[in-house]
C-alpha cells in the first residue's frame, strides 16, 4: 500500500542483504519511522513491544528473525536458541509458531554452510506468500461488498464496520479485514468503513484509520461502544473484522471487543465475517476455548499517549493511582455468531468440515 504515494510493505529485506526493515507501528499515526533490525533478539522484541503486530505479520517477522539468528549462529544450537526465543514472544497468534515451525523444518536438514542463505530466502518467500494471500481474501471479499452494493441506491455507500487493526500493518501488505474494502475502493465502489478505535492502544484509531486516510478511503472513527447503536439504526451494512487463531470448529479469537461486536451483529441482522490467511488456522485445537489469552500489562489502559495541541508526543495517565487493571488482549467469538470466513480459497462456513475441506493439506499437517 502506499504512504504519501510511495509503496511500502510492514516488513522488508534492507539493501545490505541481511538486516531488516520494518514500520514501527508504535510511533503511529504521529510519527512515520522506520526500525532496522539486525538480530534475533531485536525481532523478538519487536514482536514483544508491539513494534509489529498482528497474526500475519507476526509471523513474517519471526521468519525474519531466523534469518537474523542464521547469519549470526548457523549451528544446531543456533536454530533451537532462536527458535525458543521468538516463540515466547507473544503466546496468542498461531502464525507465529507456523512460521517458526516452517523455518525450522527448512533448516534443521541443511548443511549449516548453507542455512543463512536459505533462511533469508525462505523468510522473503512467507512475506510474499501473505501478499498473495492477501489478495485472494481480497477477490473473495469483493464479492460480498458488490452482492451489497447492487443492491443500493445509486450513490449509496457500502458501510463496513470493522474492529482493531486488520489493514496492510497488520500483514505484509494489503491486510485480511481491509483487503476487500481497498478492492473495492479501487475499483470504483463507494465504500465508508466505521473505524473502532479499539482500547486499549487504539488500534483502529491509531492505524485503520491512518491507512484509510492515506489510501483515500473515506471513514469516520468511533469509540468502541457505537457499533451497536448504528447496527440498530440500520447504518452498518456488514461486520468485517481479523483474526489472530480460528479454532478447527470456526471459533475465532481476535481483539478484545470483537465478541460485542458479533453479539450485536447477530442481534441485529447484520452479517459478520472474519477475514484470515490459512496460517492462521489452528487444526490442532477443537474450539476458541483452547487459545491461549495474552494479558497485556496494565498501562496500556491506566495511560494513552497523543500529540498535544503544542505539537508535543505525551503520555498521560487516565486511571486513579492504586486502582487495578486488567488487560486482557483477546476474547473468542463462538462460530455460531461468524457469518463467514474470508479465506484465499472462498468465503467457508465456520465449521470443521468446510475449513477441512478447503484446505487438506493443513489438515493433514496438522494430524501428523
Amino acid at each position: 500500500m502506499k504512504v504519501d504515494g510511495k509503496h511500502y510493505r510492514s516488513i522488508w529485506l534492507e539493501p545490505d542483504g541481511w538486516s531488516v526493515g520494518a514500520i514501527d507501528q508504535r510511533r503511529l499515526p504521529h510519527e512515520f519511522v522506520i526500525a532496522r533490525l539486525t538480530n534475533c533478539a531485536e525481532a523478538a522484541d519487536a514482536i514483544r513491544s508491539m513494534l509489529v503486530r498482528g497474526a500475519p505479520l507476526i509471523g513474517a517477522t519471526a521468519a525474519f528473525g531466523m534469518a537474523l539468528a542464521m547469519h549470526e549462529d548457523a549451528s544446531d544450537a543456533g536454530i533451537e536458541r532462536a527458535y525458543q526465543t521468538l516463540i515466547v514472544a507473544r503466546p496468542t497468534a498461531i502464525n507465529l509458531k507456523w512460521a517458526l515451525d516452517e523455518m525450522r523444518a527448512v533448516l534443521r536438514p541443511l548443511d549449516p554452510s548453507a542455512r543463512a542463505q536459505v533462511a533469508y530466502a525462505r523468510a522473503g518467500a512467507i512475506a510474499d506468500e501473505d501478499v498473495v494471500i492477501n489478495q485472494g481474501m481480497a477477490r473473495n471479499g469483493l464479492a460480498l461488498i458488490e452482492t451489497i452494493a447492487a443492491r443500493k441506491k445509486a450513490g449509496e455507500a457500502i458501510n463496513v464496520l470493522t474492529h482493531c487493526n486488520a489493514g496492510w500493518l497488520a500483514t505484509v501488505d494489503w491486510g485480511t479485514a481491509t483487503a476487500p474494502i481497498y478492492l473495492a475502493h479501487d475499483r470504483g465502489h463507494k465504500v465508508h468503513v466505521w473505524v473502532d478505535e479499539t482500547r486499549p492502544r487504539n488500534q483502529g484509531a491509531s492505524l485503520t484509520a491512518w491507512e484509510l486516510g492515506h489510501h483515500g478511503v473515506p471513514h469516520t472513527v468511533i469509540p468502541d461502544n457505537t457499533g451497536g447503536h448504528l447496527m440498530q439504526h440500520g447504518m452498518v451494512d456488514l461486520v468485517i473484522v481479523g483474526t489472530d487463531r480460528v479454532a478447527v470448529n470456526g471459533d475465532v479469537c481476535n481483539k478484545i471487543g470483537t465478541y460485542l461486536k458479533a453479539l450485536a451483529a447477530f442481534d441485529n441482522g447484520v452479517p459478520f465475517y472474519v477475514a484470515l490467511p490459512s496460517p492462521t488456522i489452528d487444526f490442532n485445537i477443537s474450539d476458541g476455548r483452547q487459545v491461549p489469552i495474552e494479558q497485556r500489562g496494565g498501562e496500556e489502559v491506566a495511560a494513552m499517549t497523543g500529540r498535544t495541541a503544542d505539537g508535543r508526543i505525551e503520555t498521560v495517565r487516565i486511571v486513579p493511582e492504586g486502582s487495578p487493571v486488567a488487560n486482557y488482549a483477546f476474547d473468542v467469538t463462538p462460530a455460531r455468531l461468524v457469518t463467514g470466513l474470508i479465506t484465499e480459497r472462498g468465503v467457508l462456513k465456520p465449521e470443521r468440515m468446510a475449513l477441512a475441506a478447503a484446505f487438506p493439506e493443513r489438515m493433514a499437517s496438522a494430524a501428523e
